[in-house]
């Protein structure tokens, strides 16, 4: 079981990596699933538009993209995500930048544990989830 951070071409974003990782292992937790390897790459617009290009044949930009390797309740995958977006998303929605950030990961971490968000009734639930998953985060 291991959950890796890592920066592409960005400087590493500044959080407490252990307490995000505990974090995030409680969080999964909560869901009856288990840990298994987490990636998550930190990396700027557009690395992350060339991903959404390459292996989605989406062409434009976002601010995370899930790649889900998990299998029999074993949570596993890798989480890319845009610095740059966090950014303009935390200015956007008048939120601190750290939070939005970790908002981003535990969006991620959740698509992982199953929750979608193409519906209208699955983002209201995966921002319920991820308000609670935050909740349980103290900054």
């Amino acid at each position: 079981m291991e959950i890796c951070f890592f920066a592409e071409d960005i400087d590493m974003p500044d959080f407490d990596q252990d307490k995000i990782s505990d974090w995030i292992i409680r969080t999964i937790d909560d869901r009856a699933l288990s840990t298994w390897n987490i990636s998550v790459i930190f990396c700027s617009d557009a690395y992350l538009l060339n991903i959404n290009r390459q292996y989605l044949n989406h062409d434009y930009y976002t601010d995370v993209i899930t790649f889900d390797y998990s299998e029999n309740k074993r949570v596993s995958g890798d989480i890319f995500i845009s610095v740059d977006m966090i950014r303009f998303n935390a200015e956007k929605f008048a939120r601190n930048e750290k939070n939005e950030l970790f908002r981003v990961i535990i969006h991620g971490v959740l698509h992982l544990c199953g929750y979608k968000d193409k519906s209208p009734e699955d983002k209201k639930e995966m921002t319920k989830q991820e308000n609670l998953a935050l909740s349980n985060l103290s900054f």
